[in-house]
């Protein structure tokens, strides 16, 4: 199926995709474990549900006076939550995200019964907060590397686009939203739902660091009449290439020559240096490059291969 990533089994791709997902949900479940559940923060997902329902039934039964254990609890939900999904989506869902969100419960609780539910940075609920979303991010960026997905929230905020035509991106931070304020109906206290979405967002730029690298590229578009001693420059001294962009005055309606190229931050300083003595009336756009693909940066086929 179109939707599903298939490695032949035991081959290099496969071995490379199930241990990106174990070391990836190992390094969530820390997150989880030292960091996240120890101060009742619930970051969305099941995991948010499953740390809520963990903290509120301490106690209550006596084959688990410290509470349910977080991972049976979220793997309860994942289980019928894929299926469903399955059933209303197709087959979106392969063995890899199964197999990822089981090895999270595996680990979370196994994490838990030999550490316990202590804090590993106690009495600094910040600290935790921003050490658990780095590494729920880096963690979530591997399993995403395998072309995993990570199930949970993620499936019903795909069946919720079904039926609302809103985007899933949407939908998920609305459905992440509505569970860190059921930590905060849960324990009545406001830095709870705060500390979460500091979580979120942290885990959000570091699952983006993960997916596309730090880049300390630069994106430039640069428009001036002298743009053939701009172009000989980029070509003959920083060695990079480029491509002119026909485009027209808004004011006089003149042709103009837009020059598009990619350069390392010291290169834009020596660029700039040149261009304010053959012009000092050219516009320059510069923008961060988060990610470049093709030639003279990464190809296709080694981001492909990542």
């Amino acid at each position: 199926m179109a939707f599903l990533s298939k490695e032949k089994l035991f081959s290099r791709e496969w071995f490379r995709a199930y241990s990106l997902i174990a070391v990836g949900t190992f390094i969530m479940a820390a997150g989880f474990v030292f960091f996240i559940a120890p101060y009742k923060l619930a970051p969305g997902g099941v995991y948010g549900i499953a740390i809520v329902i963990h903290h509120t039934t301490k106690g209550l039964f006596a084959f688990a006076p410290e509470g349910l254990p977080i991972g049976i609890v979220a793997l309860c939900m994942d289980i019928p939550l894929t299926i469903i999904g399955i059933k209303v989506l197709g087959p979106r869902f392969g063995v890899k995200t199964v197999v990822g969100f089981t090895l999270t419960a595996v680990w979370t609780d196994l994490l838990s019964y030999f550490w316990g539910y202590e804090a590993l940075v106690p009495d600094d609920a910040l600290l935790s907060t921003i050490f658990g979303g780095v590494l729920l991010g880096v963690g979530l960026g591997l399993v995403f590397k395998s072309k995993a997905t990570s199930g949970g929230s993620d499936i019903v905020a795909m069946i919720l686009s079904r039926k609302t035509r809103l985007p899933i991106g949407q939908l998920l931070i609305y459905v992440d939203s509505a569970i860190v304020l059921l930590g905060l109906a849960a324990f009545q206290d406001w830095k709870i739902p705060l500390y979460s979405w500091i979580v979120i967002f942290i885990t959000g730029k570091v699952v983006d660091v993960i997916m596309q690298g730090i880049s300390y590229d630069k994106t430039l578009f640069i428009i001036s009449d002298k743009h053939e001693m701009i172009r000989d420059k980029i070509i003959n001294d920083l060695n990079r290439g480029g491509t002119y962009i026909q485009g027209e005055g808004m004011y006089n309606g003149a042709g103009k020559k837009v020059i598009f190229t990619v350069v390392s931050r010291r290169e834009v300083a020596m660029l700039q240096h040149h261009i304010l003595h053959i012009d000092p009336d050219a516009f320059m756009t510069v923008m961060d490059a988060n990610e470049i693909i093709g030639k003279g940066f990464k190809s296709l086929e080694e981001k492909v291969s990542e």
